[in-house]
């Protein structure tokens, strides 16, 4: 009787003693974890920076709105070439660049020119100079590449033998940088789920999941345990709330698709004159998109400038209003700045163009409740441009005060991202595709070639243009990078 007792005492002994003396498990958990803190603090850096940048930008044209047609083009096409010249897998938003590496396909030596700590430092760089321009862009996409590229690195510093993979350090990573970005956890967690990762394994490793929410703590640690635009005062739902809340949902969806639909056919080219004089002449083309957003922002006073943070931030709070169609000029705005090829993301200004919608239909229908439209506006747009349903809508819920608009703010990213759906195909998987694509065929002449399709600069083979503008050497054509 006594040793049926004491049977399950010494096999716990046992356990804890076998899980105490195993140095590598702990070695390997140390260096996780402590990159974890790394990756949350280069998150927080990078904001950090991108705040700075829009403040001094700000500044500048605090003298004279005009000034931006000066200073926007110029910086673009600076940014552009820096980009091109020293890092090109840097371009873009970086979700992207995370897909790519983490592709079954990619082989093992590719992996370094879609993530990396030199990337990650680049784009962090790089980054806050498109918002010193004052693109349309966000600094979220960015965060997803800069923190896999630093939790990519811990591979160098994990003992042999580990059974951490390089793809879960990638995956940890990559929704890391949206937990530190917002501020949210959970939303990291589930992007790593829906976006990033379809391995039972890379969900399920308790390591990497703490990993996640470690970098996220960090953020809420230095910036406080605030949400990223603020807080939605909702304490009901209004019983008249269907149609105008199907109407956002409705051209939210469609707006969120026909967005897509846009960034993947302008990164990936064509045969139209845009897409030859963007090949042939990347440094001007950025010129041209540049002064084409500054013409944009004096158009509105400035109001479609930068990532939309402090305009969709006042609106929220009912200290400011939105003009009829800024919503629409903010999209053509986020449009021209991402095909412009700089680094920027694009999360924060699909959340303006959302609160934009919300807030015109709010006018238009005389809805009372204008804070309700604006959220589910906001959740509409990025699950619709993203089609990502499950990550937008925990990302806006943490904005939401009270639970009253949980279920239609998830009903509205579910309907959002079908109609997106319809109407384009995934946009970050699409422009995965096209890096992957010179990897695939390294052949001189490939079939995206020979049908004039442009691919993006990142993923483009080095060639001379009429003018001069001599796009980069891809990594195939250089030394591997030092990490």
């Amino acid at each position: 009787m006594n040793e049926q007792v004491n049977a399950p005492a010494s096999e716990v002994a046992d356990s804890v003693k076998a899980e105490l003396s195993d140095w590598r498990r702990w070695a390997a958990r140390a260096v996780v974890i402590g990159f974890a803190i790394l990756a949350g603090l280069t998150v927080v850096a990078l904001t950090a920076l991108s705040e700075w940048a829009l403040e001094k930008f700000f500044e500048v044209t605090a003298h004279g709105l005009w000034w931006a047609l000066l200073w926007t083009p110029a910086l673009t096409a600076l940014i552009v070439w820096l980009t091109r010249r020293w890092a090109p897998g840097a371009a873009g938003s970086g979700i992207p660049q995370v897909l790519a590496a983490l592709d079954a396909g990619t082989p093992e030596s590719e992996r370094r020119r879609f993530v990396s700590l030199r990337l990650s430092v680049a784009k962090l760089l790089l980054t806050t100079g498109s918002l010193l321009a004052g693109l349309s862009t966000g600094r979220e996409g960015p965060s997803v590449q800069v923190a896999a590229g630093v939790m990519h690195h811990a591979r160098r510093w994990l003992p042999k033998g580990t059974q951490i993979s390089e793809r879960g350090l990638m995956v940890a990573g990559g929704a890391a940088g949206i937990a530190a970005a917002f501020n949210t956890p959970l939303g990291g967690v589930l992007f790593a789920i829906e976006e990033l990762s379809r391995r039972a394994e890379d969900r399920s490793s308790g390591l990497l999941i703490a990993a996640i929410v470690l970098a996220g703590l960090i953020a809420v640690s230095i910036y406080g345990d605030t949400a990223y635009f603020g807080e939605i005062q909702t304490q009901a739902v209004p019983a008249d709330i269907f149609w105008p809340g199907l109407l956002v949902t409705l051209m939210c969806g469609a707006a969120g698709g026909v967005f897509s639909r846009l960034v993947i056919r302008s990164l990936t080219g064509g045969t139209d004159r845009f897409s030859r004089w963007r090949r042939q002449y990347p440094i001007r083309f950025a010129a041209g998109c540049g002064l084409a957003v500054a013409v944009i922002g004096l158009a509105t006073q400035g109001a479609t400038f930068g990532s939309g943070y402090e305009s969709t931030k006042a609106l929220l709070a009912g200290e400011a209003t939105t003009q009829p169609l800024n919503a629409l000029l903010r999209f053509i705005a986020t449009w021209l700045s991402t095909w412009s090829g700089v680094p920027g993301g694009v999360f924060a200004p699909s959340l303006a163009i959302g609160a934009g919608i919300g807030a015109d239909v709010a006018l238009w229908t005389g809805f009372l409740h204008e804070p309700a439209l604006i959220a589910l506006g906001m959740v509409g747009f990025l699950a619709a441009a993203t089609q990502a349903p499950i990550t937008s809508f925990i990302i806006v819920m943490e904005m939401v005060e009270g639970h009253a608009l949980v279920l239609s703010l998830m009903a509205c990213a579910m309907v959002a991202s079908t109609i997106s759906r319809m109407i384009s195909a995934p946009m970050y998987p699409a422009l995965a595709h096209a890096m992957l694509a010179p990897l695939r065929d390294p052949g001189p002449i490939t079939e995206a070639a020979s049908n004039g399709a442009d691919t993006p600069p990142e993923t483009s083979a080095c060639q001379t243009s009429h003018s001069g503008e001599t796009s980069p050497p891809t990594d195939a054509h250089r030394p591997p990078p030092s990490a």
